[in-house]
């Protein structure tokens, strides 16, 4: 139950409800218990009836009517009462699984780039979703019925001992047989829980990953093995998913023969009461009375099995959301306060180490970047270029040296007003599964239709666009699969520019257009960017050619930096670096 505290909070918050809900349960339970004593009474009654035959039969009648109608009236006013119970609790877990959901989504977004590496995003989903409504089932079910399990207990426990003190406890005596098979099943179904959890995580992970990259598995056609693949899992899944059931199963029949047994009890040892001429057990209709109550107690005894079930279940999934709710992020914000940004960038010794693989991406990287100004930074594959927007961003902090915005260290700026600060195309172009309009105005939310297709235009994506039959009202599949390669580009850099930051990161975001296209392009930036800090990554030559400074990397180091003409005339060395790249008419 250690796990579970985590949730303490949640029933704090709403606290009011779920007194209430006790208050109801309480209620509820003590008008239920009229029932068996009306009757009992009835009984009484009839057995008076057979033993004295002077007794009128009309008022015999007249009697087991009235108490017929309190019984009624009771199971009414009881059920309604139940109801409200239900109302109260069930609803009030419902209100703990939206916090909690949000509580996690929200904690996902400050998690750090290198939790996202190594977690998988079927797992993520698995957490938020199937391990939540576990946990939500103990806060609603498991303990409405907890409740509603330990009130009848005592109330009918102490009803049955105000009728008789010997046949209570001989009625109860098959009670530990109960606690103890409880306490074996659960600690078995909280091991058996958690590994089911775990498969299920990677069941959904794998078809998260199958289903993302269905193109390439019909490209390279694999479907046969990797519905195989999908087979196995699901074996597995469907083992532990039966192991799980096996274990759950015990429970009914479990409390279904305690009961039989403490039936018997009452039976027996009432009815030998009975002829003893007891004063508790002067008649049979306290026997039917004990019976009643006993059988009163066959829900709740038996929820005791599924509630233990639940609690296990929801345990051993708290378990692993606090996993993640532990993650603390390696970015973390230094400044509450809101910071103003202008653009100015200064990179000062600056290297970089990838936690995750240990390889070290920049070395000892110096430049500066006025307001205004735009840099283009070129390189072969791995040479670190990415990584210097990372850093800008504040998605990875510099192992050593210091990156400064406007003279002041980033790690001291407002981090939600530096991403805010910052307009950035990746270099993955990744659109969400909504209409063209919306990716677009992800940037910016309150944008205008005209505002839209202005900055369509400037990324010459809006002829595109206009093209399709619901034109900006297109809704594209996952990830932007309906538009091609350079139509997601294009579409990206639609999306940063409608933001209108003042700073703006262009990675290698032109790769998949022509050159005409990109030339275009490019002249509309200059003009849209002439008040902009914009850095541009590019393995092209031409995407950099316009930029104030261009700088080369190799290796995560600065080889050669200056103009393009400056380079150009520098040895030959820029010539060099791309000739078997670009063609001599691309360079010059």
């Amino acid at each position: 139950m250690k796990e579970l505290q985590y949730l303490n909070k949640y029933l704090l918050k709403y606290k009011f409800r779920f007194l209430f809900g006790i208050l109801i349960t309480i209620v509820a339970q003590i008008i239920k218990l009229f029932v068996p004593e009306y009757i009992g009474d009835s009984i009484a009654l009839v057995q008076k009836f057979i033993e004295n035959s002077q007794t009128n039969t009309s008022e015999l009648f007249s009697a087991i009517l009235e108490k017929f109608i309190w019984v009624l009236v009771v199971t009414i006013v009881a059920g309604f009462f139940t109801f409200l119970m239900r109302q109260t609790l069930i609803v009030m877990s419902r209100y703990v699984e939206f916090d909690l959901k949000n509580e996690v989504y929200k904690h996902y977004q400050v998690l750090s780039q290198s939790f996202y590496k190594r977690n998988r995003t079927g797992d993520l989903m698995n957490r938020i979703s199937e391990d939540v409504s576990k946990v939500r089932m103990y806060v609603g079910p498991a303990v409405m019925y907890s409740i509603n399990t330990f009130i009848t207990f005592v109330t009918v426990i102490v009803y049955m001992y105000n009728i008789s003190p010997r046949l209570t406890i001989y009625s109860l005596l098959p009670l530990p047989l109960l606690s103890y098979g409880i306490f074996k099943i659960s600690s078995e179904i909280h091991k058996r829980s958690g590994a089911f959890q775990k498969n299920l995580s990677t069941l959904s992970s794998f078809a998260q990953e199958m289903f993302s990259g269905i193109r390439v598995i019909k490209a390279y056609a694999i479907e046969p093995q990797k519905l195989n693949e999908f087979g196995e899992l699901t074996v597995d899944s469907k083992k532990k998913a039966m192991d799980l059931a096996k274990v759950n199963s015990l429970f009914g029949p479990l409390m279904i023969l305690l009961i039989g047994l403490s039936n018997l009890v009452v039976i027996y040892f009432g009815g030998l009461m009975y002829m003893e001429g007891s004063t508790e057990i002067n008649d049979l209709g306290k026997i039917a009375q004990f019976m009643l109550y006993i059988n009163m107690l066959t829900w709740p005894v038996a929820s005791l099995g599924w509630v233990s079930s639940l609690i296990q279940e929801a345990e051993a999934s708290q378990e692993r959301i606090n996993e993640f709710l532990k993650e603390q992020p390696d970015i973390k914000n230094n400044n509450p306060e809101s910071s103003h940004i202008s653009g100015k960038i200064e990179f000062n010794n600056v290297s970089f180490t990838y936690d995750d693989t240990n390889i070290e991406a920049l070395k000892n990287i110096c430049f500066t970047v006025n307001k205004g100004e735009t840099l283009g930074i070129l390189g072969k594959t791995g040479s670190g270029k990415s990584s210097i927007l990372s850093l800008i961003s504040r998605l990875y902090d510099t192992t050593s040296g210091d990156i400064f915005i406007d003279n002041q260290n980033i790690k001291n700026l407002n981090l939600y007003s530096l991403r805010d600060a910052i307009s950035v195309v990746p270099q993955d172009a990744f659109l969400f599964s909504d209409s063209i309009k919306n990716n677009i105005k992800f940037g910016k939310e309150d944008a205008t239709d005209e505002e839209i297709e202005d900055v369509a235009k400037k990324a010459l994506v809006h002829h595109n666009i206009m093209e399709f039959t619901n034109k900006y009202d297109t809704v594209l599949g996952e990830r932007g699969i309906t538009l091609s390669g350079g139509q997601k580009q294009r579409v990206s850099i639609a999306r940063a520019l409608i933001k209108n930051a003042p700073v703006l990161l262009l990675d290698d975001c032109l790769s998949a257009v022509d050159t005409e296209t990109e030339e275009a392009i490019l002249n509309n930036l200059t003009e849209f960017c002439k008040d902009k800090t914009t850095l541009i990554v590019s393995h092209r030559i031409s995407s950099v050619k316009n930029a104030d400074k261009i700088i080369i990397l190799d290796d995560g180091k600065i080889i050669q930096q200056g103009t393009h003409n400056q380079l150009l005339d520098e040895e030959g060395y820029y010539k060099e670096l791309y000739l078997k790249q670009l063609s001599e008419k691309e360079i010059v």
